[in-house]
């Protein structure tokens, strides 16, 4: 074997050696710090780098790409003294890896520990209640401090959000009865709601209703009263246009009055002052009927004045216009009652013939 062969391939080894250490291939969103005899020289970017062999290394490897660091619950006291524990979620990204490499140690436990006392000073000046529903306001002032105090470490906090606020079990309690409570509140505020506008609906309709029945009962009396006035002028013209003399008016008047006493409700009746006077004009024109039918003979009394000879002598009062009755109720409306029956039995033979010859024909006149 050669002798110069095996320091050759000693000197080939080296030689190999020496170019792999002296390439570097960084991957994408990496950065590598290079140290030259222990002092910062330079970073590489990603792609082929190379290096002086044996005099420069590499420190620290950096991602460069966004990342996310959850902390653990912290306990934090809020303005009226209770305690509770926030969770925070944080979104940072390395724009300088030579300073997050050697301005500060561990820049995550950094960052925690700043996270935490910008908490304790944001929620020492809030409530319970504000401090749970001023979470924009709270990520927002951490962000800010945040981002200043790691702006010299060469890293940029995008976004602080917090993730959990945990009260005290007690407080869990109190929150829960006080919610229940304000949704009974609610409730029973919509159903007295519901209860009011139902009795406005009913009490409208009710009024709408009866206002309804009211214009009703209004329109038909004016028309029931329209019907009885043009009925009652048709009547009225129909005797004046007929020239009906007061006899027949009588008659008509007595075939009235047993209607007046023909209900069974009426136990009480009042004789009208008319009757008197529609009896005599009955009788006096049946009377002068007779008389001009029939004149009395030469030497014969007259029947009339006989007739009211014997009515004086028989004591029965004759009854006059608007004169008073002596008799009780009773027996006067029975009296009366007789009389008018009796005076239109008498009359309906020969009222058809008064009528027919009182009244005159149209075309005549009153002489004729």
């Amino acid at each position: 074997m050669d002798p110069l062969v095996v320091p050759l391939l000693v000197v080939a080894l080296v030689v190999v050696v020496l170019v792999a250490s002296a390439v570097r291939i960084v991957p994408q969103a990496r950065r590598y710090n290079i140290e030259r005899f222990g002092r910062y020289r330079r970073t590489l970017q990603p792609g082929l780098n190379v290096v002086v062999p044996l005099a420069d290394r590499v420190n620290t490897k950096l991602d460069v790409r966004e990342q996310v660091y959850s902390s653990d619950p912290r306990p934090v006291i809020t303005e009226d003294n209770l305690v509770v524990n926030i969770d925070t979620v944080l979104y940072y990204q390395i724009t300088d890896p030579r300073a997050a490499a050697y301005e500060v140690a561990d820049y995550l436990q950094a960052i925690d520990q700043l996270t935490v006392t910008t908490l304790r000073n944001v929620i020492g000046s809030m409530d319970l209640e504000e401090t749970l529903t001023s979470r924009e306001e709270i990520n927002s002032r951490l962000r800010a401090v945040l981002d200043d105090a790691t702006g010299k470490w060469g890293i940029r906090v995008n976004r602080v959000e917090i993730k959990a606020i945990d009260p005290p079990a007690t407080i869990k309690e109190a929150m829960e009865k006080q919610m229940r409570a304000e949704r009974d509140k609610r409730a029973a505020i919509l159903h007295a709601e519901g209860e009011r506008q139902a009795k406005i609906l009913t009490a409208e309709g009710t009024k709408q209703k009866d206002i309804l029945e009211a214009q009703g009962t209004q329109q038909a009396m004016i028309l029931r009263a329209d019907g009885e006035a043009k009925a009652v002028e048709l009547v009225f013209q129909a005797v004046h246009r007929n020239n009906a003399d007061p006899k027949v008016l009588a008659y008509k008047y007595l075939e009235t009055l047993p209607h007046l006493a023909s209900s069974d409700n009426n136990t009480f009746w009042v004789i009208p002052g008319e009757l008197t006077e529609a009896v005599r004009t009955v009788t006096r024109a049946f009377g002068d009927q007779a008389t001009a039918a029939a004149p009395p003979a030469p030497g014969q009394p007259d029947e009339a004045a006989s007739a009211d000879d014997a009515s004086q002598e028989s004591g029965v009062p004759e009854l006059e216009a608007g004169s008073t009755v002596s008799l009780d109720a009773a027996a006067a409306a029975d009296e009366a009652g007789k009389q008018a029956a009796a005076a239109v039995s008498d009359a309906k033979a020969e009222a058809a013939a008064a009528m027919s010859s009182q009244v005159p024909r149209r075309g005549q006149t009153s002489d004729e």
